[in-house]
């Protein structure tokens, strides 16, 4: 029994453990898919395109191959057992509305899918509206 709880301590603290912050180059490591995300300033809004450009030609803690992540990224991203903002303490710079993915919506073309961090669930816009942004890249 004694072999059981702690087993299941370590555990936790092992799933607890899924994001680690980079203070000085102002971001945080998802530890179980290596995805490196920003959070480097507060958030900002843009249109659709105007994500995807700012990704694209954003420099941080040097690197220039960031990009506007896909729904799938950006929806695991999402930690529905907090709400506002629903997602890791680790990140500081979070606006409990909806973040822009790079995925558009497939019956309707002019709008994408994104997440709302208030409560952590997917919602769709029409891409000439704003939605904030939180760019990703690829660790390594």
């Amino acid at each position: 029994m004694k072999k059981t709880i702690l087993s299941l301590f370590v555990v936790i603290g092992l799933l607890q453990a899924d994001y680690i912050r980079d203070d000085s180059k102002g971001v945080v490591v998802d530890t179980s898919t290596n995805l490196m995300w920003q959070d480097d300033v507060p958030s900002v809004q843009k249109t659709w395109i105007e994500a995807i450009n700012y990704c694209e030609n954003l420099t941080l803690a040097s690197y220039d191959d960031w990009r506007l992540p896909n729904f799938n990224e950006l929806y695991m991203l999402a930690d529905r057992s907090r709400s506002n903002p629903a997602i890791s303490s680790v990140f500081q710079n979070v606006v409990s509305s909806l973040y822009w993915s790079s995925t558009s919506f497939a019956f309707v073309p002019d709008s994408a899918w994104g997440v709302g961090f208030y409560g952590g669930y997917d919602g769709w816009g029409g891409k000439d509206g704003s939605g904030y942004v939180r760019c990703v890249r690829a660790g390594q």
